[in-house]
């Protein structure tokens, strides 16, 4: 084995033997020092997982901003049919365009009337200034500007439901993002006595100007509220003697055979989609679904919500 011939010149000088050698490994003050267990994917800055994190809560930050903004922005009403039903139904506004030179029909000359009748500013502009406030949309030269909506806080809705006079109804929506199902929603809500309505802060529509205008005014007496987290608002509720009934298509019971129907309540809505969330799911004291006939999978959220309404509202109306 080489360097372990004895013939000349294939011998090594002393102390200058490869191979293994005492290194500075556990002696004393020149050994090297542990650095503790590996941390985890998501704490190492090259590690993609925490690239992903980074950029996931940067996303978030975002996201918040533009719901902040978007909560302290006034919408507008576009088109000359949803401003005048907006006007009609006494939705709080704060301005009213009109595009110049326009053809004036039956509908123009009611909005402009409804809203000086009301106090509201009737403002003449540009109809390139009318479609930059507008957003782009089919306005037809009317356009409706409503304050941002003010929201009731959840704990609220329960005491006014208490106060009511009658048993306590909520709705609450599970992740419904389509603000016309939202108005929807609402419109049915204040149709057959429900005392408020609850949205979760994320993964849901708003009130917006689609949503006023499908509302039909309702929105505005309607108390509506944002929880932090829908599934903790369901559970407080739900210690507080409400039952928490959502609406599924695979229901424990139909809906001819909702008898908790003449108590304190709280309608779970879930999403056009999916349906409702598992957390929402598994907090509801009970699902209900609605019979339907042979090749219709489902309905509309904002319908399947009516329907069910319509339904708690007529066996209450039996109980007086």
């Amino acid at each position: 084995m080489a360097g372990n011939s004895k013939r000349r010149g294939a011998m090594r000088n002393p102390g200058s033997k490869k191979g293994a050698v005492v290194g500075s490994g556990g002696q004393k003050s020149k050994g090297l020092q542990g650095k503790g267990p590996t941390p985890k994917a998501t704490e190492r800055p090259n590690h993609p997982a925490f690239k992903r994190a980074q950029a996931g809560a940067k996303a978030d930050q975002s996201r918040s901003r533009r719901q902040k903004n978007a909560e302290n922005t006034p919408e507008t009403v576009a088109g000359r049919n949803p401003v005048v039903e907006c006007l009609r139904a006494d939705i709080p506004a704060t301005a009213l365009y009109v595009a110049m030179g326009i053809d004036t029909d039956d509908r123009v000359a009611e909005a402009v009337k409804l809203a000086a009748d009301r106090g509201i500013s009737v403002l003449e502009v540009q109809r390139g200034e009318l479609d930059r406030i507008t957003g782009g949309a089919m306005h037809q030269g009317l356009g409706l500007q409503v304050p941002p909506y003010e929201y009731a806080e959840p704990r609220d809705l329960l005491k006014i439901a208490k106060e009511s006079g009658h048993p306590p109804l909520l709705v609450a929506l599970d992740g419904v993002t389509d603000p016309r199902n939202l108005g929807a929603v609402v419109r049915s809500a204040a149709a057959f006595g429900a005392q408020g309505v609850v949205l979760p802060q994320r993964r849901s529509a708003s009130i917006t100007a689609v949503a006023w205008r499908t509302s039909a005014g309702t929105a505005a007496r309607m108390p509506i509220a944002i929880a932090t987290n829908l599934t903790r608002q369901l559970r407080e509720w739900a210690e507080a003697g409400l039952m928490i009934v959502g609406l599924d298509a695979d229901g424990d019971v139909d809906v001819d055979g909702l008898d908790l129907a003449t108590g304190p309540l709280v309608v779970v809505v879930g999403s056009e989609g999916r349906g409702l969330s598992r957390l929402v799911r598994e907090t509801c004291d009970q699902t209900v679904s609605i019979p339907m006939a042979p090749g219709v999978e489902s309905l509309n959220a904002s319908v399947a919500a009516g329907v069910v309404l319509a339904e708690v509202a007529r066996r209450r109306r039996l109980e007086l």
